[in-house]
């Protein structure tokens, strides 16, 4: 039997989705002052940056953005053949900074963790909130997001697959059953 998927966000969701985000997160925090992007390689990147165009929308200012990547922070490391390290690109200090910390998909909170302490190994940020596209919950640590998309409880057999256009030629979240 082959795989069987479920639509869950389309285009327009997705847009829907990063508009709602975008706003709670200026709400929470009362405006921009403060703040900056994190993407997390590699979907959490593209997200970013679109949060920051809506952002610039709304607000006509372009936050600091930066592109994360926490494979040396991995817990699991020693399980991958050849890790394979990106470039982590912060340019601006983290210092006193509310960092907010992007992601395509949650689930277990180990990268969230690993995340945590990259940004920690470059300075002493006043906050770090978490925005996620989907919280597929069945947590191992403690990690909650701060703003989430949609929660879609996964079970072990599902996979929760992001497609962006910028890298997967469109924007969609489905399901994959195997």
């Amino acid at each position: 039997m082959g795989k069987k998927t479920v639509s869950l966000l389309d285009k327009k969701a997705v847009d829907r989705t990063i508009t709602r985000i975008t706003h709670e997160i200026l709400e929470k925090n009362k405006g921009y002052e403060d703040l900056c992007l994190i993407g997390i390689r590699t979907r959490g990147i593209y997200l970013a940056k679109r949060i920051n165009d809506k952002i610039k929308v709304v607000e006509d200012i372009v936050l600091p953005l930066g592109i994360l990547d926490i494979t040396m922070y991995r817990d699991d490391i020693f399980k991958l053949k050849s890790p394979e390290v990106k470039k982590t690109d912060i340019p601006f200090d983290l210092n006193n900074m509310t960092i907010i910390l992007i992601d395509d998909v949650m689930h277990t909170g180990r990268t969230t963790r690993a995340a945590i302490d990259a940004i920690m190994d470059l300075g002493r940020p006043k906050k770090i909130q978490l925005a996620v596209l989907v919280d597929r919950g069945d947590r191992e640590l403690p990690m909650h997001p701060d703003y989430a998309g949609i929660f879609y409880n996964v079970s072990p057999e599902e996979a929760v697959l992001v497609r962006l256009r910028e890298i997967d030629g469109k924007d969609e979240v489905i399901v994959v059953r195997t």
